[in-house]
């Protein structure tokens, strides 16, 4: 007879885990993590027109600008200038892309603080048992990772062609100068040309300044083909109303326009160099950084998308060049207080002053110091960071 054995049974499976012991939630943390963020980008990648829009503005129009350019220049040289170079970088810089990528990143932090809301799929996000805090910071490393290098892009092709084609020679005051002369260097090359600088440079002077009457014998008695004092004078009688100038006197005076110009000629180059361009995209990555963050504040605060882009589109477009320009008595802290200004303030050396207005206290325009103009912009962005987020984390859903 045969004995049959039967395998041992097999432990008993410990019991469920407690409570106590099972993994812990993040979903409440305020830390958003790197799938959160991911989606936040995702979503604002995927709305196609308003993708379109932003390229448009931050790499199309520097495109245009710069292939028309490119092109007349090829067509027809004596007629238009190099595409590129210093006075090109620096207009494209100050004059488009401060100011437009401070409205296209806007654009997009209005709408990365409002998009939930207008679809209608906030609800479904907060029943997650996401945090809420963690839904609106997530916004912003997503919208920063679009806006940051679409300005980068549309700044390196303005570098780009500004350098490549930049003009051989340095046209100052309709004169052919050359590039980057030391100021004395500068003063004997006014000595060696000087009936060319008497005729095309400017020079202010008042009638206290102990060279006037030597100053204005050389302007109003020096032949110049463009210059309005033109040739020499002849009275009545055939006899000259001042004495011709030597050409002795002529040099002396070229040497004084020279000197009162040259501050304004040294700041000026055949194309810009690399530490000028460093900085100018710093400062615009910054203030494009600033105008997304203050949108999403603050159309999360309002609710929706429209308003804030048309609000944030006035204080650009229109109250940041008007009360730039001059200060204002009763006016003047409000004045500092925009951040536009305070941005302006921070401009690189050798770029127009942005709005006509005032940066490093070299013009007419609102004046502040550093100290303050920082404290504007981190003031700016902190408040609006933290109304959007106080306006999400207490919004109904």
């Amino acid at each position: 007879m045969s004995v049959s054995t039967v395998a041992d049974a097999p432990p008993p499976l410990p019991a469920a885990a407690s409570t106590g012991d099972r993994a812990p939630d993040h979903r409440g943390s305020w830390v958003p993590n790197g799938a959160m963020i991911a989606t936040r980008f995702m979503e604002l990648r995927k709305r196609r027109g308003l993708m379109a829009a932003l390229i448009l503005v931050n790499i199309g129009i520097p495109v245009v600008f710069l292939t028309f350019r490119l092109l007349a220049h090829a067509i027809a040289p004596h007629s238009y200038g190099p595409a590129g170079g210093y006075e090109i970088f620096s207009s494209m810089v100050a004059g488009v892309l401060f100011v437009f990528g401070f409205i296209v990143a806007a654009t997009l932090g209005c709408t990365a603080g409002s998009v939930d809301l207008s679809e209608g799929m906030f609800r479904h996000l907060v029943v997650t048992g996401r945090s809420r805090l963690a839904l609106y910071l997530a916004r912003i490393p997503a919208g920063l990772a679009i806006i940051v290098p679409m300005v980068a892009v549309g700044f390196t092709i303005v570098c780009t062609v500004c350098v490549l084609a930049a003009p051989t020679h340095l046209e100052y005051d309709g004169v052919t100068v050359p590039p980057g002369l030391s100021q004395s260097a500068f003063d004997s090359w006014a000595s060696d040309h000087a009936e060319a600088v008497v005729c095309n440079f400017n020079i202010n002077f008042g009638p206290d300044n102990p060279n006037a009457a030597e100053i204005m014998n050389v302007l109003n008695n020096t032949a110049c083909q463009n210059h309005p004092g033109g040739p020499v004078k002849i009275g009545p009688g055939g006899s000259q109303t001042q004495p011709q100038p030597t050409q002795a006197q002529i040099e002396t005076v070229a040497r004084l326009m020279a000197a009162q110009d040259y501050s304004d000629y040294a700041g000026r180059f055949t194309s810009p160099s690399i530490s000028l361009m460093i900085k100018s995209g710093l400062w615009i990555e910054l203030y494009a950084t600033v105008g997304f963050l203050v949108g999403l504040g603050l159309s999360s605060l309002m609710g929706q998308r429209t308003v804030p882009v048309i609000l944030l589109i006035v204080l650009e477009i229109v109250l940041t060049p008007l009360l730039s320009h001059s200060p204002i008595n009763h006016l003047i802290n409000v004045q500092r207080a925009l951040v536009g200004i305070a941005v302006t303030h921070m401009e690189p050396g050798g770029l127009p002053s942005v709005f006509g207005g005032d940066h490093g206290g070299g013009g007419t325009g609102v004046v502040e110091n550093t100290t303050v103009a920082i404290c504007v912009v981190v003031g700016w962005v902190l408040v609006w960071s933290i109304l959007g987020a106080w306006r999400m984390v207490k919004r109904d859903a």
